[in-house]
């Protein structure tokens, strides 16, 4: 017979739940630190981008950029300044594109703390890689109509003639969710003080999946013993409860954290303990891709002067990229099912062969994109 814990253990293991969540965060924020210092951070952006010589190559170049710093809003701000200094936005919106298919990466990389139990990495791959396939719908069919037409070049042009204001919208200050976690990762960077340069990067990136390893693994186990009851029933009814329910909540937590790889990583250890369906997480998921796009247009209001337009216009064009996709993907019941079938084919092969499944993060983030920065040099 099944008995509910006492008090005093509800309440350890409410407090393990929340180091568990803090300290898988500070391992995405380590990871995170050690690619940019190994890629050169926003300089090495803005290197990658000097290959972009056609929309396809920005495309490319977008993920593998975002893949490599681990951050679309450090990316974002890089395309805004290229922009300002003369890239075309022919090319600036398939980076902008490239930079929605990178920064899913995250959320893939959580999954693999589920690597050791076969029917858990399923459920976790399959929750993490349906982000993926989303974005890489969404580019297949905005994409060629982008460069047939222009439509969201032009609508974002005429948009942005209405939103230019000298109200300064920034939530910059308000990233509570990076001072909670840099203490944290600075911590790690002083105790490998005696790395420098790019080896520190890469002892980062090691220390930090090593990190997701154990938070997750711990995650799992406790998620189990504490959600049931009224608990359970909340998460559902925020999550689970239907797609605008999921999509409102992964939007509004996006914009609260400023970062839909740390929202949807969240929902990762959920998947692979099998609370949530990845079904059920797909809406969270596109409500997380709106989410992160309204913050850059924040951000972009408090630019003045010039380049004020411009700015402006990238971060509309990245809005409505995401909201119509949401729409037309979702709202078209033989689309919306293309990203679950396909996250679930490749999860039952992942949970197979893990080989495969690390060989299609490498590949898809790093070889491919890099292969072609190699062919155009």
């Amino acid at each position: 017979m099944h008995t509910q814990p006492r008090l005093p253990q509800k309440i350890f293991n409410w407090f393990c739940v929340a180091f568990l969540v803090y300290l898988m965060l500070v391992a995405v924020g380590t990871v995170s630190s050690g690619f940019k210092l190994f890629s050169g951070g926003s300089e090495g952006a803005k290197e990658i981008f000097a290959f972009a010589t056609n929309p396809f190559v920005a495309l490319l170049m977008g993920a593998l950029a975002t893949a490599l710093v681990q951050s679309s809003s450090t990316v974002t701000s890089v395309i805004v300044g290229l922009v300002a200094g003369g890239l075309p936005l022919n090319i600036a919106i398939p980076m902008i594109m490239g930079a929605n298919i990178g920064t899913t990466i995250t959320n893939t990389i959580v999954s693999f703390g589920h690597v050791r139990e076969k029917a858990e990495f399923r459920r976790a791959f399959s929750a993490s890689t349906v982000h993926d396939f989303f974005n890489l719908l969404a580019v297949i069919i905005f994409l060629p109509l982008e460069l047939a037409f222009g439509f969201l070049e032009k609508i974002a042009t005429s948009l942005s003639q209405l939103f230019i204001s000298d109200a300064n919208l920034s939530l910059k200050s308000m990233n509570f969710m990076k001072a909670m976690i840099s203490p944290s990762v600075d911590f790690f960077k002083s105790v490998l003080g005696f790395l420098d340069g790019k080896s520190l990067g890469i002892a980062l990136v090691i220390l930090g999946i090593g990190l997701i390893l154990v938070s997750v693994t711990g995650l799992g186990k406790i998620l189990k013993q504490v959600m049931v009851g009224k608990a359970k029933g909340i998460l559902h009814s925020a999550i689970g409860k239907g797609p605008v329910a999921g999509i409102t909540s992964g939007a509004m937590v996006t914009v609260m954290v400023q970062s839909s790889s740390t929202t949807t990583s969240l929902m990762i250890p959920l998947a692979g303990s099998g609370m949530f369906s990845t079904k059920q997480i797909y809406p969270f998921t596109l409500g997380a891709n709106i989410g992160t796009t309204i913050t850059a247009l924040l951000a972009a209001t408090a630019i003045s002067g010039p380049t004020a337009a411009v700015a402006l216009t990238i971060a509309l064009v990245h809005v409505l990229f995401n909201v119509l996709a949401v729409a037309i993907i979702y709202g078209i019941p033989m689309l919306r099912d293309l990203p679950l079938k396909a996250a679930d084919r490749l999860a039952i092969i992942g949970a197979e062969n893990k080989l495969m499944a690390l060989s299609y993060v490498l590949g898809v983030f790093f070889v491919f994109p890099s292969l072609i920065v190699f062919a155009m040099r």
